[in-house]
């Protein structure tokens, strides 16, 4: 199946369109880390305790690399550890937001896709159509581009006016993005889906964005911690054609510091689950 397929799927078998963030912090792990923070060990049974308890509510992960990475080859293990950790029914989203030119965007797809095993990935597309496209050619995989991000700094380009180029109309950037990935996803050369990061933040830019590209799947960040709406977006963004997969990371995994850290969090999935119908 493609990846928009296997995500319909796992969003059925799961009744639920949310995604867990796994961005694990030294210094934030729960009471029973509190002996070893500093151990890289510790990043991935803390989010493997996550998955165990928070997957009847999820359909999905998404491990952010730079948590793991910045503790070294132990910390990439981890990484390994805790992508092996998430059951075959759920989906692998690599939080990489990767962006380069084509030559390099093919090894960094072969590294994300076939070495980690993700089943989609997050790309930028500062450099244009060839720095996504290798990550298309992986057929059953997925490639989410930033589009219109949840974070504070976000209007500093991604709401600029570009001007009218071919049949593309005058648009802020963000829109002209979505345009560009919509085409992009149909190019020849393309044999796995494309999707939107557009944050929770924005929900006129939600609906603004779902209109241009009613059938791209979109990933949205931004609810919980960052002060998104799960109603908004809904009401926003979901339509029959166009899935949405809403990720939460702090709001889920830091639900609480104590012992029961595991039960919190599954208490806040479903939550979030209930919240997104």
């Amino acid at each position: 199946m493609s990846f928009v397929q296997r995500l319909r799927t796992a969003q059925h078998a799961f009744a639920s369109r949310v995604c867990v963030g796994l961005d694990p912090v030294p210094e934030r792990l729960p009471a029973p880390f509190a002996d070893h923070r500093t151990d890289p060990q510790a990043l991935a049974d803390f989010c493997i305790a996550i998955i165990e308890a928070t997957a009847p509510h999820c359909c999905a992960y998404k491990p952010n690399l730079a948590f793991f990475e910045a503790q070294g080859a132990a910390g990439y293990a981890a990484l390994e550890s805790v992508i092996e950790a998430i059951p075959n029914t759920h989906l692998c989203i690599a939080d990489a937001k990767r962006g380069d030119i084509g030559h390099t965007a093919r090894f960094y797809a072969r590294g994300l896709f076939d070495h980690l095993g993700a089943d989609a990935i997050t790309a930028a597309p500062y450099m244009g159509r060839d720095s996504i496209l290798p990550f298309l050619r992986t057929p059953e995989r997925g490639v989410f581009v930033l589009t219109r991000t949840s974070n504070a700094g976000s209007a500093d380009l991604q709401e600029c006016p570009i001007d009218a180029k071919g049949d593309l109309p005058r648009e802020p950037v963000y829109q002209r993005i979505a345009r560009l990935v919509q085409r992009w996803s149909a190019h020849p050369e393309s044999e796995g889906d494309a999707g939107l990061v557009v944050g929770a933040t924005a929900p006129e830019a939600l609906a603004e964005l779902r209109e241009v590209c009613p059938a791209l799947p979109f990933l949205i960040p931004g609810v919980g911690a960052q002060g998104g709406d799960a109603s908004a977006v809904v009401d926003a963004a979901v339509t029959n054609d166009g899935l949405i997969l809403v990720n939460s990371s702090r709001s889920i995994i830091y639900a609480s510091d104590g012992d029961d850290f595991a039960d919190a969090a599954a208490e806040a999935a479903a939550e979030l689950q209930a919240a997104l119908g």
